[in-house]
């Protein structure tokens, strides 16, 4: 199974690595990092690069993608090179998928229309502009689609999306392989524990 994680300037690394780092370790899947050219894109905080390998002319018809959001999402709205490419590649896709924003950038591809959706909680009433019906969950599927909310959500879908593709037993083993057994220190990871004050200091922690 051939999985392309499109990368574009100011992407947010996790929405990235999370999905790639469990579907990477899958049998049978290879995950390439693609772009407008090939060469490190820098994420949301400039410190941190990744390196596209291939272009999207180069992996027109992938059977996945995975598409990360970030900081530079709404300027990524504009680059029709990538919109384009998701559109076009949806076409092909076993499953389309998104993390956090990328959702945003699904539903300017035209593939959102009458589809429950979920994005970060910050963005995610953005989803009505483009026909879809946003939906306050951590992983939403609907059919090919499968959206994540915000950021370390793009965990949960990926393991979702490889217990779908490989089985359980798949996703149970990538699962324990990397430990992923979550135990956060603090009850405030949802917007639905947190308070308005909470909420406004957290999205002031945005680069």
């Amino acid at each position: 199974m051939n999985i392309a994680i499109p990368l574009y300037p100011r992407f947010t690394a996790l929405d990235a690595v999370g999905p790639y780092t469990v579907l990477a370790f899958a049998p049978g899947c290879t995950v390439t990092f693609v772009a407008g050219e090939r060469g490190p894109v820098a994420d949301d905080h400039g410190t941190l690069s990744i390196t596209a390998t291939a272009t999207y002319a180069d992996l027109p018809a992938p059977d996945v993608i995975v598409v990360p959001g970030g900081s530079g999402t709404f300027d990524a709205l504009a680059d029709e090179a990538l919109v384009g490419w998701i559109r076009q590649a949806h076409e092909h896709t076993r499953w389309t998928t998104s993390v956090c924003s990328g959702s945003l950038l699904l539903g300017k591809a035209g593939v959102l229309e009458g589809v429950r959706a979920t994005s970060h909680w910050g963005v995610l009433d953005e989803l009505k502009r483009y026909g879809a019906e946003p939906v306050s969950e951590r992983v939403v599927t609907a059919g090919k689609i499968v959206t994540g909310a915000g950021v370390s959500a793009g965990i949960d879908m990926a393991l979702t999306l490889l217990g779908e593709a490989g089985g359980v037993e798949v996703a149970e083993s990538v699962q324990l392989l990397i430990e992923y057994d979550p135990e956060p220190p603090f009850d405030c990871g949802s917007a639905k524990k947190a308070t308005q004050e909470m909420m406004g200091r957290a999205l002031s922690l945005l680069p």
